[in-house]
């Protein structure tokens, strides 16, 4: 039988919202305001709230009505505003929804936040459990009797440090609210235990025995600790699971609680929560719209990986215009279809709008018989001429085919697809299809990064356009013709994880892929060994050093396997130019030995340093070497 929240929200995984409180007080309200009361005094600071949380990606927000209450209220000598703070509050709610579908197309929920009473109840308080029952009673009535698209959708019971609390509030919504869905969700201590010494497990099978709709844990200690408490309650429940931590333990910092946990981190948590089954996921206090947007593109990542786990059991692809075989679509896909090993030098787009040092280099390359420039796409999330434009004018003005990086960081599934369909119209034949870099590690941290899909989905909807189908498999006429390249890095300390990507994207669609710079045999070999069963032509990355500080970059940043050898090697090189020329020694040595397991290589260009990568290649270049040496260096500006 359907449940009511699978009827409101399918099976999928649902981005809810951050801290209303928390944002609430970044606003300048005091902390001894009640803020509830704000639904009326200040209505449109609270709409504010709610407006970037779901610009942020939020399907579900909730009221500002966590203490709206009789008892809480009485605080402040509001107890006889409890209908009207709370009918505001969702007044205000659905304001914002309304404004989201008029701006966007998009579609959200309202959930009605019922907070703790913040009082004990008998036996070790002095409130009895009926006049408990009815304080929640008559908040409930005010946030669901408001009729169709005026009250809540759903009704969350929330932070409950007691079972026997929470019980009330949801004997109060059975009687108050019998057809409004209802999620309950604990509060844990650092043991994960509720407040009332009650095990997560105890919790789980207590509250499902009262009928409610979902059952999840909030606020608490953190992220690492909800968890804990949701996979226990997951073992013996088999209703949707909710969790909204905290952005961590609050730290006091010059008299204000700040929550330290990064978007980063709580976007780390979110596919964490996913993988443990929980539908829905958001955050509690300290968690802002900063978090909900890193936590909805770890999401989308998540999801487009489960998809490419699912494509090797879907039916083929069908359409009215099948792909054109690889060795039609490029050079570089001829090669790979033969079995020729392949030959690429990557150039790195200009910080400005010249370009005519890549493009001499480009046109050197191609005179030494390279097969293809490999272009990247604002590496370390840098800010470059576009990658797609450096390719285009490479091809036409030095005659050499070009492989574009394409990333997922900047560009939603929309702008995705129009590139692509612009990239094929105007004669680019080869991609690579990567995550991307995030923003944080690049010249503008505070960027916004987008990650509709990662690198898997984005093979995915290449694959698509090939067959002449978008994502939603609608007909887009003639198919687009590219080969479709995918990254791998086999020197990563989570190999596993690692070789588990390359065959979902392998799953994908992906045709051939190219590696991390090699500096460790031992590493590709083992890497090699472990895709056997769904092995691709497989293109080597080689890198040749620039100095010592250049080697350490590649192992502690870029997280590459560089053996202590080579870094002892780098290090003896007296001079920048022994250095340098050390380094092109160890890549000659890398190519040589790697040239028998692998079906390419690619060779990077350090600093524009192009006569460093043609001595590298001289020796799969033949009759080469001579005009490799007298190549002058370029650097990019």
């Amino acid at each position: 039988m359907t449940s009511r929240l699978e009827q409101l929200f399918g099976r999928r995984t649902v981005l809810c919202d951050g801290a209303m409180g928390t944002a609430l007080y970044a606003r300048g309200v005091f902390i001894n305001r009640c803020f509830d009361e704000l639904n009326l005094s200040q209505p449109e600071l609270v709409r504010g709230v709610h407006e970037e949380y779901l610009q942020s990606g939020a399907e579900i927000i909730e009221t500002n009505t966590f203490g709206a209450n009789r008892i809480r209220l009485q605080r402040y000598g509001l107890q006889d505003k409890v209908a009207e703070i709370n009918r505001a509050g969702v007044g205000i709610a659905r304001q914002a929804v309304r404004q989201l579908a008029d701006k966007q197309a998009g579609t959200a929920w309202v959930a009605g936040s019922v907070g703790p009473l913040g009082v004990h109840l008998e036996p070790l308080g002095k409130t009895g459990l009926d006049e408990a029952r009815e304080a929640f009673a008559e908040q409930i009535r005010a946030l669901t009797s408001g009729g169709p698209g005026v009250a809540v959708d759903l009704l969350i019971i929330e932070t409950m440090p007691a079972l026997n609390e929470a019980e009330q509030a949801v004997l109060a919504a059975r009687v108050a609210a019998p057809d409004t869905p209802v999620v309950v969700m604990v509060t844990v201590d650092e043991e994960a235990n509720c407040l009332d010494g009650a095990s997560p497990e105890t919790a789980a099978a207590r509250i499902e025995s009262w009928g409610v709709d979902g059952i999840g844990c909030n606020c608490s200690v953190g992220p690492a600790t909800v968890l804990t408490a949701i996979e226990q309650m997951a073992a013996v429940t088999s209703l949707p699971l909710m969790a909204m931590p905290n952005a961590g333990m609050p730290r006091s910092v010059e008299g204000r609680n700040i929550y330290l946990c990064s978007p980063e981190y709580m976007a780390s948590f979110a596919r964490k929560f996913a993988k443990a089954g929980v539908q829905f996921i958001g955050g509690c206090c300290g968690t802002t719209p900063q978090h909900i947007r890193a936590m909805k593109s770890a999401l989308r990542a998540t999801e487009a990986q489960a998809a490419a786990q699912r494509s090797a059991k879907r039916e083929p692809i069908v359409s009215e215009t099948p792909p054109v075989a690889i060795e039609e679509r490029s050079r570089v896909g001829r090669l790979v279809h033969e079995g020729a090993f392949i030959t690429m030098v990557e150039i790195v787009p200009p910080r400005g709008i010249d370009c005519s040092k890549e493009l001499k280099g480009a046109q050197e390359m191609a005179d030494l018989g390279v097969h293809a420039i490999n272009v990247p796409d604002s590496p370390r999330a840098s800010a470059r001429m576009s990658a797609q434009s450096l390719c285009i004018q490479i091809q036409q003005k030095t005659g050499i085919e070009t492989l574009l990086h394409y990333t997922c960081r900047d560009r939603n599934v929309l702008s995705i697809q129009s590139d692509l369909l612009g990239a094929s119209s105007i004669g680019l034949k080869n991609i690579l299809c990567l995550t991307g870099d995030p923003p944080k590690l690049g010249n503008y941290p505070d960027a916004t990064a987008v990650y509709d899909v990662d690198a898997i989905g984005l093979v995915n909807i290449v694959h698509r356009l090939n067959h002449g189908l978008d994502i939603g498999g609608n007909p887009i006429g003639a198919s687009t013709g590219f080969t479709i390249a995918v990254a791998a890095n086999p020197g990563v300390p989570d190999i596993d994880h690692e070789v588990r990507r390359f065959a979902w994207k392998v799953e994908a669609g992906a045709e051939y892929g190219i590696t991390q710079p090699v500096f460790d045999l031992r590493v590709l070999e083992t890497f090699l060994k472990r895709i056997e069963g769904f092995r691709i032509p497989i293109v080597a990355g080689i890198w040749p050093l620039t100095s010592l500080r250049n080697a350490e970059f590649m192992k502690n940043d870029l997280r590459v396997s560089v053996p202590d050898e080579i870094l002892t090697r780098m290090g003896r090189a007296a001079t920048p130019d022994a250095a340098r020329a050390e380094g092109i020694r160890i890549a000659q040595e890398m190519l040589a030995a790697a040239r028998t397991m692998v079906e390419g290589v690619q060779v990077s260009a350090p600093f524009g340093r192009y006569s460093a990568a043609a001595e590298v290649l001289a020796a799969v270049l033949p009759g080469r070497a001579k005009g490799a040496a007298a190549l002058e260096e370029t650097r990019v500006g």
